[in-house]
Order: C-alpha cells, then sequence, then structure tokens
C-alpha cells in the first residue's frame, strides 16, 4: 500500500486558532469512527466507502463490455447528470490529451436541456455509428431522460428496433425505475448502481468505470489507487496523519471563523472538470440546514488574469485549497533567443513546469499574505492510479466534514424545490393549481 496524496496546512496557521483546529480534528476522528461503523445520518447510503475493497476483482464485466462497444462503433454517447456524469468526464478529461487522434470519440448528452447542444449531436451522430450508455438510477430525471429518448428515437430511424439493443447499455439500479423496467424489455446490457451509493459518491460504480474503459484508460490502476487510499484513511482512525481528517478539521476550522468560500486551485487545465466533481459533491452534501462552506473553483494561471484581483485584496472570506501536481509527463523548456524584447531571457533554460511551480508558489505567498488561507494538496501526477487515490480521499473528506457540521451528507432535498416548479410550470398532470400560481408569479415580476 502506497499513498501518493499528502496535504500541507500551514498556510492556514495564521487564520485558525490551533486548539479549536485541535478540538474540531478530535471530533472529526470521531465522526469517522461513526461513518465506519454505519451509525451517524444516511448510514443507509454510506456503501461507497467499501467498494474499493471489491472493485478491483469486478472491472472484468466492464473492460469486457467496453470492448464490445469500441468494436462495433467509433463513437459512444454516455448520457447523465450531477453524479451520473461528473465523475467520468472528470477522470476523462484529467487523463485527455487534448490533441491526439482518438481510438473511440466519447461524447456527453443529458447534462443539460440546450436544444442546440443536442441538435448539433445528432448532426454530428447523423454521419456515425454510435453507442448508447445511458446512466440514471430513476430513469426519470428531467435532463437525461429527454436526451435518451431524443437518442433512442434518433438510433431507432437508423437501425431498426431489433438492431438498436446492442447498441445501448443502461447503467441504473437493480431492481426498480422506469430505466430497469426499460432495459429489461427492450434487452438492453445492464450495469447496476448500488442501492446504498449516491450519485456524487458512485465514480467507483460502473457509472465512472465504463465510460473511462471506453475512453482506453486503465480502469484496474483507478480502483488500486482508490483502494490503498481507503486502506489508508478509512481505517487509519487514530493517525494523526490521516489526510481525510486534517482536510475536513482545517476547513471547518476555518469555516468558524468565517471563511465561507473555499476555492479549488488548479494549475493544469486539465483538472477543470475534476473541480466541478469536487463542487457538486461538496456543494450537495454541506450545503443545507442553512449551514455549509461554498464550493468555488479557478484554473491558475488563467483565472489570474479574471479572478486574482478579487482572490488578493477582494471580501475576505474566502480560502483556497490547491491540487499541486509534482510532474508532468513531457519535458518542454523555453528556448533562448538573441532578441530579449519580450522580457523573459531570465526564463530561458527552464522547464515550463517550473515555471508553472514558481508561479504557484509565488501566488500563494502573495494570497496567504493578503489575508487568504491556503491549504495544500500534493499528488504526484495526473494518472488512474493518482486520481482514485486523490478522489476517494475527497468523498472520505466530505462525509467526515458533513458530520462536522451536523448535516446528512448523502441527501440533497433541496433539490426538489426547482424541479416541482420547473413540472407545473410545464403542465405534469397533478400540478395544475402550483401552476396558475407560479404563472400568475411570473407575470407579476415581468
Amino acid at each position: 500500500m502506497k499513498q501518493t496524496i499528502s496535504i500541507n496546512i500551514k498556510g492556514i496557521s495564521s487564520f485558525a486558532d490551533s486548539s479549536a483546529l485541535n478540538s474540531i480534528r478530535a471530533r472529526a476522528i470521531a465522526n469517522l469512527k461513526t461513518l465506519r461503523e454505519g451509525t451517524g445520518r444516511g448510514s443507509e447510503f454510506t456503501g461507497w466507502l467499501r467498494l474499493p475493497d471489491r472493485a478491483v476483482s469486478e472491472t472484468t464485466a466492464v473492460r469486457a463490455c467496453a470492448a464490445r462497444l469500441r468494436a462495433q462503433a467509433p463513437v459512444t454517447v454516455v448520457v447523465g447528470i450531477g453524479g451520473s456524469y461528473l465523475g467520468s468526464r472528470a477522470l476523462i478529461e484529467a487523463l485527455n490529451d487534448p490533441f491526439a487522434p482518438k481510438e473511440h470519440t466519447l461524447l456527453f448528452a443529458g447534462h443539460t436541456l440546450s436544444e442546440d447542444y443536442h441538435a448539433a449531436l445528432l448532426r454530428f451522430l447523423d454521419g456515425t455509428e454510435y453507442n448508447i450508455v445511458v446512466i440514471s438510477k430513476s430513469g426519470t430525471t428531467t435532463e437525461p431522460a429527454i436526451a435518451f429518448r431524443v437518442l433512442r428515437d434518433h438510433m431507432r430511424n437508423k437501425l431498426g428496433t431489433a438492431a438498436m439493443k446492442s447498441y445501448i447499455v443502461a447503467i441504473t439500479d437493480a431492481r426498480r425505475g422506469a430505466l430497469h423496467d426499460l432495459a429489461v424489455s427492450e434487452g438492453y446490457e445492464t450495469f447496476v448502481i448500488p442501492d446504498d451509493v449516491g450519485g456524487r459518491y458512485s465514480v467507483l460504480t460502473p457509472a465512472g468505470m465504463l465510460p473511462l474503459a471506453l475512453a482506453g484508460y486503465h480502469i484496474d490502476a483507478f480502483a488500486r489507487g482508490m483502494l490503498d487510499m481507503a486502506l489508508s484513511v478509512r481505517e487509519g482512525n487514530d493517525n494523526p496523519e490521516n489526510i481525510a481528517v486534517t482536510y475536513a478539521a482545517a476547513r471547518n476550522a476555518l469555516y468558524g471563523r468565517g471563511y465561507s468560500t473555499e476555492i479549488l486551485v488548479s494549475y493544469e487545465p486539465s483538472l477543470v472538470f475534476l473541480a466541478e466533481w469536487w463542487k457538486q459533491l461538496y456543494g450537495e452534501s454541506e450545503g443545507k440546514e442553512g449551514k455549509g462552506i461554498f464550493p468555488a473553483s479557478v484554473s491558475f494561471t488563467t483565472d489570474l488574469h479574471s479572478m486574482g484581483q478579487y482572490i488578493q485584496q477582494g471580501e475576505r472570506k474566502l480560502f483556497e485549497t490547491v491540487i499541486h501536481v509534482a510532474d508532468s509527463y513531457h519535458r518542454l523548456v523555453v528556448p533562448g533567443a538573441t532578441d530579449n524584447s519580450d522580457g523573459i531571457g531570465f526564463i530561458a533554460g527552464k522547464r515550463m513546469t517550473e515555471v508553472n511551480h514558481k508561479a504557484e508558489d509565488g501566488t500563494r505567498i502573495a494570497h496567504i499574505d493578503g489575508g487568504v488561507p491556503v491549504i495544500v494538496v500534493s499528488m504526484e501526477r495526473i494518472d488512474e492510479y493518482n486520481l482514485g487515490q486523490l478522489m476517494y480521499f475527497f468523498e472520505l473528506a466530505c462525509a467526515i466534514s458533513g458530520y462536522i457540521l451536523g448535516v446528512n451528507p448523502f441527501d440533497q432535498p433541496g433539490v426538489e424545490s426547482y424541479k416541482k416548479n420547473m413540472f407545473a410550470l410545464l403542465g405534469k398532470p397533478g400540478f395544475e393549481s402550483e401552476r396558475a400560481r407560479l404563472e400568475q408569479d411570473l407575470r407579476d415580476k415581468e
């Protein structure tokens, strides 16, 4: 077992009282025990804790399905939203070489209600064979349900009802739900999201693993990374170096001092979607009962030229968690030049990674000096194994942090409010009186 992720909280020492931090750390350790024993709120959705223990031995069927789909069509459309979508996309974008030709193209649908996006997707699919992987526990989530209906209709017109079933895979509930029932009746190959695993914690289920395998990446290495981190932090209850406990305690110590916005910072553009996954994980887990740290993200150095001013001198209610990537895969040296009119001659001969790291160091010091606490989470490199470790670390720390806040980190009751309004305005049966009220409300506010 090897832990490749580390944490440094020295950058919060001037902002968080050490005695308060130690007190919260003790609560975090107790909450880890509660989580592990399944005695806390939402414990019926903590199956993700033990997923790494069996995932390494359960990848065979996923790899076989991916091989079949890759052999029969050059494109796969992955349909999903939220936790059914962000985990796999975060991994694929992190590992992707943006300029390399693809052996198999993955496209995404059902993560937006944009008509233009889906119309453009269909125009592209007119000219190619494709598979559909639809991910939904219920099958009734609006965005993916619409996209799947549109794509099924398009595929039926191209292939016919009988032929299309081998091109569709459903990842859904084991026994019930609209998608489960449709998959059984139509004869689609299926994979299961376990009942005790919520969407935002599902990246190690087939919801994350099948798209990753389809993209050509090593799901076994990802699963091993998750397992090694689980063995390190899940079982390390009394270990003072437990990085999940440290992170959960540090961010809550800052929250107690009024730092209510956390910015996840990366210096690699490939990690932008990892930040989107992280935002859903923490926002949906903690933001309830009038509590919670607001999760935001930036991609440096790009966003230093837009958000850098606010972070440096704006309202002092935010802190940063920086993902430091120690090494890159490629070597690119800044060349020398006889003409130094651009003023960067002093950088000649240095690797771009060194320049990027110095920008990271300089920014961290500037932000701490400017009143912004900084936590640093370091990883060796961006690969399947390290991403597995990083994502399990964030998942476990999130659950611990939610318990510190006193909320259930595994539900999301607030998302139903907008859905009820949307259904009423769209004319769903049974919502007639609510529709009239909402339409009057809209007229009053025009």
